[in-house]
Order: structure tokens, then C-alpha cells, then sequence
């Protein structure tokens, strides 16, 4: 079988557990700091640029047969692809109820937080904010679920599995992935200081923990990245309408 690294990278790495750690402190950590940084400055330009690089991040590594070993494949099974965007909007709906209930419109809730970086003013027509709102969900669920579902479940997962198997690996993604997220809420900037919000930042970590679950069953029942990507683009429409109509 072919090797799944391009040969340059063959000279440093094998294709397992060590590569994949490799990936995970070479995106994850200028990714946290980068993110971390934009919620102080409001500056958020350069987080595309991660997403980007996150996606090119296959190309880069491996070879053609790599790519299709981590599920960039296409796929037919298009009733798991349709349960996987009814199921990651159903689960970011869910995460949005759970929210109000316990912290409201305060900065406590996840959503609430996130939402500041979307900059939505105070005073704005329906219109305009539809418009709006139709930018961010175009955006929102074509960058970072390509981005993240490619270098998570593709990648960084395939990577581990090698040398631990799906299951396992699958909680190394899923823990990476949600800890990576407490740049975007959990340790928060709010006036003019940082913050660690320890309980709602246990619940948000768990909670991205078990959505980043979600998203490799979708691959792995869909038979590609594809299931993974299209249930991460449904959860992120469901947090930007909630963020849009529902707070």
C-alpha cells in the first residue's frame, strides 16, 4: 500500500500517532493564540487564514492515495448526509436552549460571547439584517467546517488510528478539538481583561467534545469527510441563527 505522506515528509515522520500530535501542536496552538487575539482586538482577518491553512493541510502532507485513506472521498449514502444536517442543526439548537437556560443573555452563555465577534448593531432593519445574517451562514458554514472536518477527522484522526484505531483516535480528535475551542469561549476578554469562565467553560468544552463525536459518526456513517463536514456546516447555521434571532 502506498505510503500516505508525500516523501518529503517521509523523511521525518511516519504516518501515526506521532505525526498526528505533530499537526495538532504545529495548527492547534497558533490557532488558539491567533483566535485569543482577535477576541482582544476585534481583528478577525486572520482566523480565515487558519481555516485555510487547516484545509490545505491534506494537500500539503499527504499523497492522492493519503487523501482518499482519510475519507476525501465522494459519496452517495445521501440519507446520512441529510440526518447529518438535520442532526447537527437539531444538536446546535439544543446547545442554544441549554444556554439560555442556565446564563441567559449574559455573557456566560457560549452564544452570547461568540455572537460579539459578529458585530451586529444595535440598530438595524430587517433587511440588513438578513442580508447579514446571510453572510456570516455562507461563511460559517463553508469555512471552518471545511477547514476543521478536513484537519480533525481527516488528518489529524487518520493519523491516530493508525496506531490506536478508529475508536480511540476519535477521542484524541475530539478532545483536541475541543480544547482548541476554548479560545472561542471559555477563557473570554471582557472589559479590557481576560476571564476564565470555569463551569461555563467545562460545559462548552464537553459539549464540543461530544459535537466533535457527532461529526466523526457522520463520516464514518456516511463514508467521507463529507458526512463530518455537512453535520459541522449544520450546527454552525443553527449557532449563527440563534445568535441572529434568537438571543
Amino acid at each position: 500500500m502506498d505510503n500516505e505522506l508525500k516523501p518529503f515528509w517521509q523523511r521525518f515522520f511516519d504516518f501515526n500517532w506521532k505525526f498526528g500530535l505533530f499537526l495538532i501542536f504545529l495548527f492547534c496552538i497558533p490557532r488558539f493564540v491567533l483566535v485569543l487575539e482577535a477576541n482582544a482586538t476585534g481583528n478577525y482577518g486572520y482566523i480565515g487564514l487558519v481555516m485555510l491553512a487547516s484545509a490545505l493541510a491534506p494537500y500539503l502532507f499527504l499523497t492522492k492515495s493519503g487523501r482518499v485513506n482519510i475519507g476525501m472521498v465522494p459519496t452517495n449514502r445521501y440519507g446520512w448526509l441529510l440526518t447529518a444536517f438535520l442532526g447537527g442543526l437539531a444538536v446546535s439548537l439544543l446547545l442554544h436552549f441549554l444556554g439560555q437556560v442556565f446564563y441567559g443573555n449574559t455573557y456566560e452563555n457560549w452564544y452570547v460571547y461568540i455572537g460579539k465577534s459578529y458585530k451586529i448593531p444595535s440598530q438595524i432593519d430587517q433587511k440588513s439584517k438578513l442580508i447579514l445574517f446571510a453572510v456570516m451562514a455562507v461563511t460559517g458554514m463553508t469555512f471552518s467546517p471545511v477547514g476543521e472536518e478536513l484537519f480533525f477527522r481527516g488528518i489529524v484522526h487518520s493519523s491516530f488510528a493508525k496506531s490506536i484505531g478508529d475508536s480511540k483516535a476519535s477521542l484524541v480528535d475530539s478532545t483536541a478539538f475541543a480544547f482548541t475551542h476554548i479560545s472561542h469561549f471559555g477563557l473570554i476578554f471582557l472589559d479590557g481583561q481576560w476571564t476564565l469562565l470555569t463551569i461555563p467553560a467545562l460545559v462548552w468544552v464537553v459539549s464540543m467534545f461530544l459535537v466533535s463525536m457527532l461529526f466523526f459518526f457522520f463520516k464514518k456513517y456516511s463514508g467521507s469527510v463529507l458526512g463530518a463536514i455537512v453535520c459541522h456546516s449544520a450546527f454552525n447555521l443553527g449557532m449563527i441563527y440563534a445568535i441572529f434571532y434568537l438571543l
